[in-house]
């Protein structure tokens, strides 16, 4: 032990190790795009029994990496919003309601047909039941992050897959609500559950609504008490839900009404999600809770049994197949009933296929329950970092997935509506066609709605996002379905005779094409045609030009230009003038209406 320091207690030392590790591979991991969380587990496994035997305290190092699951809940509780999920609309709230449950139907159907089989490891009692749960949680930090990265959280698939998520949290927490019963499901024991759940609930609502604001509004001033204060909250209301028989019991009423304090402490983030103060409160708690949460990765990569054999790496294969398996069978075909068009149901279902850090969390309360075993749990964390790793090349190609999958897509039922969504025909040919309908289009929409309303029924719009047809085409404009990216597509919407093409969809949105190529590819096919293209660097705007655009213009210019006008008056103390007179002709931009919020 040559690191070791002169009289150092133990559990400072093992700390130290922990640490040492979790932040020395989670450099190399993010160099190589490795999720963090994988780092932290490989530090545990260094850390621990199996390599380097360094840590001495591992008790203590699972108890304070319990604190990091207490506040994990609580933060992941303060993101879900249940009042988003009510205006979220038909094909997500029936999506979210029914995916997580058919997917643990189908993982538990399959791990039943594997141990049927004669695989041993998937026969345990509830072994079934944690891969069905494996195999119906995505991971929230991954998808969250490469959406945000790609500037994508706002399309359709953006929204669609982010609902999905929340509902996938709200799905989970009726799991931990439920797993103290599996051994004994008595539906007497499973209704006192979700009834202890109510009432803490209840009355932390009523905490969180009427004297929370107040509290928080007397240490607003002092911003280093937020932190103290949030963390009285979280385990205040856990501690109140583990221990409310107790305190019921004083009052005389005999019942046996208690939750965990990682239960708890969910009911505690949730009940004051969207709080104004609820952002602030993620931020001071995130600081700390990065530190517990790091320890309860690197506990949980110690808890990894040495590989016997091949079978815990044959187990974790077979439970990210799974969770693929389950993309497809369940998550396509269900998005696909309630509304959302094939491609945009095939790209959400494939970004959405990996496991859960979520299911790391039930998978170990399920180990301290003695459902499962220390071998499943491995499994799952490899099964995670599996899934994990190949998610940034699904992520990236979905689109090319989908278009090599489209015959036996079309095969299974999946059609393309294309034809079916062909909107009327002008045989005159439209005046104006845009190329995808994003931000700067539904924008650009509405301003055409106010000052040239005549043009509305002369425009096309080509877009896959069939969820915005039925509104553009209650406006008025012609709307028809194609994937512009392939120029034959566009051959046979018949562009040739139009005036002019524009597409403000910038290449990072835009999937198998580019803006080069539509303007090279439009000059050809519609030779006579007005092109307008837009470009993200100024050196890809005279590519465009010379491949036959008309027009590149590049929005960080034009913001730059809208802008330095008010920025003329801000500096010469006219901002207030400038922002009536700016409304008074161009209206106020709080009150637009457009087609996409």
């Amino acid at each position: 032990m040559f690191l070791a320091g002169a009289g150092l207690p133990p559990l400072i030392q093992d700390i130290g190790y922990c640490l040492l590790l979790a932040g020395v591979l989670s450099v190399v991991f993010a160099r190589l795009r490795v999720p963090t969380i994988a780092a932290f587990l490989a530090g545990g496994v260094i850390v621990g029994p199996i390599a380097g035997k360094l840590v001495t305290e591992r008790a203590s190092i699972e108890t304070i990496a319990g604190l990091g699951l207490i506040l994990l809940l609580f933060l992941i509780g303060l993101e879900i919003d249940l009042r988003k999920l009510l205006k979220s609309g038909r094909p997500l709230v029936l999506t979210g309601l029914l995916q997580f449950p058919l997917c643990v139907a189908f993982g538990l159907a399959v791990s039943l047909g594997l141990a049927a089989a004669g695989w041993d490891s998937f026969a345990g009692q509830y072994t079934g039941i944690y891969a069905g749960v494996v195999a119906a949680a995505s991971s929230t930090l991954l998808v969250v992050k490469l959406f945000q990265d790609t500037g994508q959280l706002d399309t359709m698939v953006g929204r669609v897959s982010l609902g999905v998520l929340i509902f996938q949290d709200v799905w989970a927490i009726v799991v931990l609500a439920l797993q103290p019963n599996f051994a004994d499901p008595q539906l007497g024991r499973i209704l006192l559950t979700f009834l202890d759940i109510i009432v803490i609930t209840a009355l932390a609502m009523a905490a969180a609504r009427w004297v929370l604001p107040v509290a928080f509004h007397w240490i607003a001033r002092l911003p280093e008490l937020l932190l103290v204060a949030a963390l009285g909250w979280c385990f205040g209301v856990g501690m109140l839900g583990a221990h409310l028989g107790e305190l019921l019991g004083h009052l005389g009423v005999r019942a046996d009404m208690t939750i965990s304090l990682e239960m708890g402490a969910l009911i505690a983030g949730a009940t004051i999600a969207g709080k104004p103060f609820t952002y602030e409160l993620m931020a001071k708690v995130s600081a700390v809770r990065d530190f517990f949460v790091t320890l309860f990765f690197v506990g949980l990569g110690m808890s990894i049994p040495a590989p016997d054999g091949l079978d815990v790496l044959l187990m974790a294969g077979a439970m990210a197949a799974i969770c693929l398996a389950a993309r497809l069978v369940v998550f396509l075909p269900l998005m696909y009933v309630t509304g959302m068009d094939r491609r945009q149901s095939f790209v959400a279902s494939t970004r959405l296929a990996q496991i859960s850090e979520f299911c790391l969390v039930i998978g170990y309360i399920g180990m301290s329950y003695g459902h499962v075993n220390d071998r499943f749990v491995a499994a799952v964390i490899f099964a995670f970092v599996i899934t994990a790793l190949i998610t940034p090349a699904l992520f990236r190609g979905a689109d090319k997935l989908h278009d090599a999958l489209a015959p036996l897509l079309r095969v299974l039922g999946l059609r393309d509506p294309g034809a079916a969504e062909s909107g009327r025909h002008d045989a005159a040919g439209p005046e104006l066609v845009m190329l995808g309908f994003h931000r700067v289009a539904s924008s650009l929409f509405h301003e055409i709605e106010k000052t040239r309303p005549e043009l509305v029924p002369r425009m096309l719009i080509v877009d896959f996002n069939t969820s915005l047809h039925a509104q553009l085409r209650a406006k008025g404009a012609m709307v028809k379905y194609g994937d512009f990216s392939n120029l034959e597509t566009l051959h046979h919407l018949g562009l040739e005779d139009a005036r002019v093409l524009l597409c403000t969809v910038p290449d990072d949105i835009l999937k198998g094409t580019s803006n080069l190529k539509l303007a090279a590819g439009l000059r050809k096919l519609a030779p006579h045609a007005v092109i307008i293209v837009n470009a993200l660097r100024v050196e890809d705007a005279r590519a465009m030009y010379a491949a036959g655009a008309d027009y590149v213009y590049l929005p960080r210019v034009e913001t730059a230009r809208a802008l330095m006008p008010a920025l003329e008056a801000a500096l010469a103390g006219e901002l207030a003038g400038f922002v009536a007179d700016h409304q008074f002709h161009a209206g106020d931009p709080l009150a637009r209406h457009e087609v996409l919020p």
